[in-house]
């Protein structure tokens, strides 16, 4: 996600659009989740676009809590592991065992990371090798794909594998 320039979402989704629906284990229609997904939320986690730098009211979220899959509620990252980057998107330095697959995307011309939630594929963000000890990584996440749970408590009915 982060060569720190933003990719340009409407573009991206007009582009995007054109490829296959991304991969999803769970067999949700993409109608559902256009229906089920903010707009915003739909294109990045459906679409791989990237929201604008700045703009998630989890950059400033610093409670203790877990940070769960936007789509699905997949568990995905504590909220110890949350850290400042200055990059824009709100980062972490590990995520939780089985949280998400990678793959390499070419979309601004290098090779990067790119993660999606195992559970539902959902698109999120990129990790690069940039972080602080002690992994040195840096899980740079959209945070329209996200959602934060206050204590570390999956609400009741929401994912958990």
């Amino acid at each position: 996600m982060s060569d720190d320039t933003p990719r340009d979402t409407e573009r991206d989704t007009q582009h995007d659009a054109q490829h296959d629906t991304p991969r999803d284990p769970k067999g949700v229609s993409d109608a559902e989740w256009q229906q089920k997904l903010s707009p915003q939320a739909y294109r990045v986690l459906r679409h791989e676009a990237t929201e604008r730098p700045g703009s998630s009211p989890l950059n400033e979220e610093w409670r203790p809590g877990t940070y769960v899959c936007a789509a699905c509620g997949h568990p995905l990252f504590r909220s110890d592991v949350k850290f400042d980057a200055h990059c824009g998107w709100p980062s972490f330095a590990e995520a939780l065992p089985g949280a998400f697959e990678t793959s390499t995307d070419y979309h601004v011309g290098y090779p990067r990371t790119e993660y999606h939630c195992a559970n539902c594929g959902g698109h999120h963000g990129h990790v690069f090798e940039d972080g602080p000890d002690p992994t040195g990584l840096r899980y740079c996440s959209n945070g329209v794909a996200l959602r934060f749970v206050p204590g570390g408590e999956v609400p009741e009915g929401e994912e958990t594998a």
